[in-house]
């Protein structure tokens, strides 16, 4: 519960949200869509890096 608090609580939501973007892409995948997978896998990073950038906005950086 402490790592929680100390990620907060919109961080861990977009950590979970990445996660769910690979299972997906993952089954996708392996289902044998493999264009549609590698698309919807290119999502997780792309989040990553506007949280990241959106973090650094706000913190004045």
């Amino acid at each position: 519960m402490d790592f929680i608090k100390k990620l907060g609580v919109p961080n861990l939501f977009m950590l979970v949200l990445c996660a769910l973007i690979i299972v997906v892409a993952e089954y996708l995948f392996l289902k044998g869509y493999q264009m549609h997978a590698i698309f919807i896998g290119l999502w997780a990073p792309t989040l990553l890096g506007i949280a990241i950038f959106i973090k650094l906005i706000k913190n004045g950086r």
